[in-house]
Order: structure tokens, then sequence, then C-alpha cells
């Protein structure tokens, strides 16, 4: 009923910049927190960034500074803006979402299918 759909992965070299973009579709009554996580080879899955409906924003350490996150309520889309990127950013990167279901009053959680950023030279 609801699908994330994540674009914007890609191959890049140290120090370059990617846009990530993920679009929510499907029978949405309302969006509430999105976010940014990334997995590496071997590694658990890590909260990235994420942001609340009202724009407030949240950052893991490693990224701040560095990492943008940003969203469009009326697109239904979160955007990661990515500067300075580094080799261990290499990661798969997946979108997440909190939504409400037209007609439904709980919320839950949804997952994009996820997108490869790879930093290399």
């Amino acid at each position: 009923q609801v699908q994330l759909v994540e674009s914007g992965g890609d191959l890049v070299q140290p120090g370059g910049s990617l846009r990530l973009s993920c679009v929510a579709s499907g029978s949405i009554g309302s969006i509430n927190d999105m976010g940014w996580y990334r997995q590496a080879p071997g590694k658990q899955r890590e909260l990235v960034a994420d942001i609340t409906s009202g724009g407030r924003t949240n950052y893991a350490d490693s990224v701040k500074g560095r990492f943008t996150i940003s969203r469009d309520n009326t697109k239904n889309t979160v955007y990661l803006q990515m500067n300075s990127l580094k080799s261990e950013d290499t990661a798969v990167f997946y979108c997440n979402a909190r939504i409400r279901l037209k007609f439904r009053t709980n919320v839950n959680d949804y997952w994009g299918q996820g997108t490869q950023v790879t930093v290399s030279s």
C-alpha cells in the first residue's frame, strides 16, 4: 500500500558530492519522521539523519557538517545532500518513513529498497 523509492546512489571519488532522493507513494494519510539509514558490508544498519514533519533534524556524529537532510512535504519526498564524501561513507543507503495510512490511526515504519553509494578513487 506504500512504496518508498530511493534514487541518486552512485560511484563518486573521495571529496565528491551526491544527492539522494526518496519518494513515498500509495495510500498515505500522513508522514511523520523521515530518515536515511546506511549499512556497510559486515556492519549493522545505522541512522545517518532524520527529520520531523516540522523540519527538525538529527544527524549521526560521523556526518555532521557534511550531510544535510531535507524534505518536501508537498511531494512526500526526503533528500540527503552528501558533501565531502569519504571512503568510509560507502554503504547501501535506505530511506525510512513513519506513515499513517489513509483511514487508519496507527503509524508504521516503511523502508525503501536501498541505493548503493560507493566512494572510491
